[in-house]
């Protein structure tokens, strides 16, 4: 079985020059255009995105976890890791590169399950970055929780009969609520998770369609602003689908393969979301080791000073044992090409991600003092990002169940009162199969 922890020359080529390139052209736009990574940009801003956009295109790596046939580059999600804990240092760079929250996400299942005419539409336009997508899944009433969806769509017949419609291929009309849609004011089309068979198995009741923003009966009620952002930036929005009627060709892979479609979504965007975090966590580190080689306080640097010391180990040991698992994680997803036979593993760096992210942004908050909690740093900022990644995506809560689940397949329950473990049982197994090596008398010591 081949092993290595070494990438390979070429690549690590391409990944120095992004991570130039990323350090001196992307990160100043994170602090000149902020908030607008996801409005559709005007011209004088296109003016500086076409040209970074191009550069990344001529180093091969626009949209690298796609096929060649969808103008990626087909890297897999190894070598995506590993792109991305670059990319992740900026909120702009998984933009420049294609590859950005939830566009990539959709536009995978776009890739797994559109039709030709889908990908045309919506597939393409996507991937070239000159629209942006919205996901429509969770609902005010039942959070992440599909089993609880209430938003239903039913055959739009013209007056006929729910049978006759469905055998002419007539269309759909959609209605009900949906909450924190992401980007949906800036999105070109939404794709909506819904009710399409409210008496049928509830993992094979519900249908996905991609729906064009400008379709009537979508009121966007508010967008709803993360704490700490101004009510103007809210950008996960509160829907109101309002009988809103959509050809029969909107609808995205088969009738009833909502719940299958979103776990393929969702499962790529978690760990896409963790190599992500690897770059951020990586930047509030960096700035945590400057700051201590940096400052001087009763007559020593903070490097010094044991409690700092003790930040800095502890924040490298974290940040590295979380590496390495977001990175086996993708190579058991390049091994298997399913989903659902790494969906432990998903689950596991999901559970993980929020916590490192946190741990290392608190302590370096701590080595930076009253300038780390200041609009003068960045620290704080990814403090509260730890707390929307751990709900993004499906709480923790419900990702642990998901791992303990998934663990205790491989473990079975022992056969009588007491456990596998018990000493008094386990001497006596071994005295008598070693019992002709044994001293007389020793069996009853």
């Amino acid at each position: 079985m081949p092993w290595d922890f070494e990438t390979e020359p070429d690549y690590q080529a391409q990944l120095d020059w992004a991570d130039q390139f990323v350090r001196e052209e992307v990160e100043p736009l994170d602090l000149l255009w902020d908030g607008l990574q996801f409005t559709p940009p005007d011209d004088n801003l296109r003016r500086v995105l076409d040209p970074l956009k191009k550069e990344v295109r001529a180093h091969g790596l626009w949209a690298t976890h796609l096929g060649p046939e969808l103008g990626g580059a087909g890297h897999g999600q190894v070598r995506l890791c590993l792109l991305n804990e670059i990319l992740g240092r900026s909120s702009w760079a998984p933009i420049v590169f294609g590859c950005q929250a939830p566009d990539t996400g959709n536009a995978e299942i776009l890739a797994h399950y559109g039709t030709e005419a889908q990908q045309e539409r919506y597939l393409r336009p996507l991937l070239d970055g000159e629209i942006f997508s919205c996901y429509s899944m969770t609902e005010p009433q039942a959070g992440a929780d599909p089993k609880e969806f209430t938003t239903r769509a039913v055959r739009d017949d013209g007056g006929t009969s729910r049978s006759s419609a469905a055998e002419s291929g007539g269309g759909w009309v959609v209605n009900g609520w949906k909450y924190f849609s992401s980007n949906a004011r800036t999105a070109a089309f939404f794709i909506v998770m819904a009710v399409t068979d409210p008496d049928g198995d509830p993992y094979k009741s519900m249908s996905m369609f991609l729906i064009p923003a400008e379709t009537p009966g979508i009121v966007i009620e508010r967008n709803v602003a993360l704490a700490g952002e101004p009510e103007e930036r809210g950008s996960h929005a509160l829907v109101h689908y309002k009988d809103v009627r959509v050809p029969a060709d909107a609808l995205l892979g088969g009738e009833g393969q909502a719940f299958v479609i979103a776990q393929t979504r969702l499962g790529g965007g978690r760990i896409h979301h963790a190599m992500r975090t690897i770059g951020l966590a990586g930047k509030a580190f960096d700035m945590m080791c400057e700051r201590a080689l940096s400052r001087h306080t009763q007559g020593t640097v903070l490097a010094d000073k044991q409690f700092v010391q003790g930040h800095i180990a502890d924040s490298w040991a974290q940040l590295q044992q979380f590496r390495l698992t977001v990175l086996h994680t993708a190579w058991k997803i390049d091994k298997y090409n399913d989903y659902r036979k790494v969906r432990k593993d998903i689950a596991m760096v999901k559970v993980l991600l929020p916590g490192v992210l946190h741990d290392i942004a608190h302590r370096a908050i701590q080595v930076h003092g009253a300038l780390g909690v200041s609009g003068d740093m960045p620290l704080f900022r990814m403090l509260l990002g730890a707390s929307v990644l751990g709900i993004a995506d499906g709480p923790t809560e419900v990702h642990k169940v998901t791992v303990a689940r998934q663990v205790l397949r491989d473990h079975r329950a022992s056969d009588d009162l007491w456990p596998s473990g018990y000493l008094p049982r386990r001497l006596a197994a071994a005295r008598a199969k070693y019992a002709e090596f044994l001293e007389p008398g020793a069996e009853a010591r």
